[in-house]
C-alpha cells in the first residue's frame, strides 16, 4: 500500500531538517512525502530542493502566491 504524507513549509528553515527526517525515518518506508513550499522568503526551499534529490520519496510542490 502506498501512503502520501503531505506537510505544508512557510519560512520553516530552523526546525525544517528535522521535521523531515523524522518522517523519512519512519520504519515504515513505502510512502512519498509531498512537500507544500507555501512561497517561503527563508533557506526553506534550498532545504526542500536537496532533501527532494537525495531521496526520491520527496515531492515539492511550489505555491506561486
Amino acid at each position: 500500500m502506498k501512503v502520501s504524507v503531505v506537510m505544508s513549509v512557510f519560512n520553516a528553515e530552523k526546525y525544517l531538517a528535522e521535521a523531515v527526517d523524522s518522517i523519512l525515518g519512519q520504519t515504515f518506508t513505502d510512502f512519498e512525502l509531498i512537500l507544500i513550499d507555501d512561497k517561503s522568503t527563508d533557506g526553506s526551499g534550498k532545504i526542500l530542493t536537496q532533501y527532494a534529490q537525495a531521496d526520491p520519496r520527496v515531492v515539492i510542490l511550489e505555491n506561486r502566491e
